[in-house]
């Protein structure tokens, strides 16, 4: 143990000289690892945060919910696309039925959406996301609301001009005024504002309920056509405790084909969505950036590779008569080629050290600025430290390995 620390000490000393003595020629065999550890863990650090917000956006969706939509989210083989246009849209009476028969959901609710503008007064605001929903949504998605409540079964069933709004939405349209009670004009009709969502920021996805009002849907179906495609009419449905997925995505399909009574050969006309489908498809997303990360890295770690690999064949060159004098001494082989090796270690560890410190650097800055949470994890800077000694040991075996060869008396009478 003592000869290991010593020989770290050594080699820790012989770095730092090598550092000193030859300042350029080492900050640029540096420089490689340097640029190498920054890309791969700069590329890593950027996945790993976007992939955090990616999946708790799609885990807000919940992974215990289905979607009965038209049109699926991940499309597979050649299927015709005029198979899916012509597709009928789930209605408000399906998903009345899928409540009624349905053995394995907790809750049932039915969801469009359409950009239109809202006002107050003088005050307005366009491209707003007005939600036109019905009763159980509270159970499939938690409500956190900042003032007020949410819209009643009463008031689902009955369709009154009652609405949610979001807080970007009180902000702009009441300014400085309590939005409860208050009116808004919105589908050229005014609705009561009975509460307000707490404030929640975007998502991975650009979407939240800052930018919202949520309605009953029976009265947006007194104003607006929701058998349309541009308003995405939705059933959603979330499984109850213990139900997997798949048990309640048969047990739909079969409810599905029967409400819309499809032959036992045709095939279904509706999609059964849920949320594995997008991770899926991040999941290879993310696959693709890494690889990209590693072939940018990996080029400059190679070409930093070989200036240590260089460092060292200069560094034994240098000392040859200093190896013979330990060898003399009784300096076994396997030590001069630790003291080298680890030498060329702690000058990687340097260089993917100062890379580290750089992504650091970036994700303070992208933090701050750009309103991005962009975090260097431990797994990152041990993988980048990892890498840096590797190459290390890969860059400085064959010096360290000559080094270790050498016959004393021919090294001693070296100049």
């Amino acid at each position: 143990m003592f000869l290991l620390i010593k020989l770290i000490k050594e080699s820790f000393i012989f770095a730092v000289t090598a550092i000193i003595v030859n300042k350029l020629r080492t900050i640029l065999s540096l420089l490689g690892i340097t640029i190498g550890i920054f890309a791969i863990i700069c590329v890593f650090t950027v996945v790993d945060s976007m992939e955090s917000k990616v999946r708790n956006s799609i885990a807000s969706l919940g992974d215990n919910v289905l979607f009965v939509q038209k049109w699926p989210w991940a499309f597979g083989g050649d299927y015709p696309w005029w198979k899916y246009m012509n597709r009928p849209l789930p209605t408000i009476k399906e998903m009345e039925t899928i409540k009624k028969n349905s053995r394995y959901t907790d809750a049932v609710t039915f969801v469009m959406s359409a950009s239109k503008k809202a006002e107050y007064q003088n005050n307005s605001m366009e491209n707003i996301q007005i939600n036109g929903i019905s009763n159980e949504y509270e159970k499939v998605w938690s409500i956190e609301l900042s003032e007020g409540r949410f819209i009643s079964e009463l008031e689902f069933n009955s369709g009154k001009n009652v609405a949610v709004i979001g807080s970007e939405i009180a902000k702009n349209l009441y300014e400085n005024l309590n939005p409860i009670g208050k009116s808004l004009k919105t589908l050229g009709r005014k609705v009561e504002v009975i509460g307000i969502f707490k404030k929640e920021g975007e998502d991975s996805f650009g979407g939240n309920n800052d930018n919202t009002i949520m309605l009953p849907v029976n009265f947006i179906r007194n104003v607006l056509d929701i058998r349309s495609d541009r308003v995405d009419p939705t059933i959603v449905v979330k499984a109850k405790a213990g139900v997997s997925n798949e048990q309640l995505k048969d047990e739909l399909t079969g409810l599905m084909r029967a409400i819309r009574k499809l032959k036992p050969l045709a095939e279904d006309d509706f999609a059964i969505n849920e949320t594995s489908l997008l991770t899926k498809g991040f999941d290879s997303l993310f696959a693709i950036i890494s690889i990209a990360g590693w072939l940018i890295g990996g080029f400059s770690i190679i070409v930093g590779g070989f200036g240590i690999a260089n460092i060292m064949f200069v560094s034994v060159r240098e000392r040859t008569n200093i190896i013979g004098i330990q060898k003399s001494l009784g300096a076994k082989n396997y030590f001069i080629l630790l003291q080298f090796l680890f030498e060329s270690v702690i000058l990687c560890l340097i260089g993917g050290a100062l890379g580290l410190f750089l992504v650091y650097l970036g994700t303070l800055f992208v933090s701050f600025f750009l309103d991005f949470n962009l975090t260097l994890t431990l797994s990152n800077v041990l993988m980048g430290l990892s890498i840096s000694a590797g190459i290390g040991i890969i860059s400085g075996f064959i010096p360290a390995f000559v080094a270790s060869r050498l016959d004393p008396v021919v090294a001693i009478r070296t100049n």
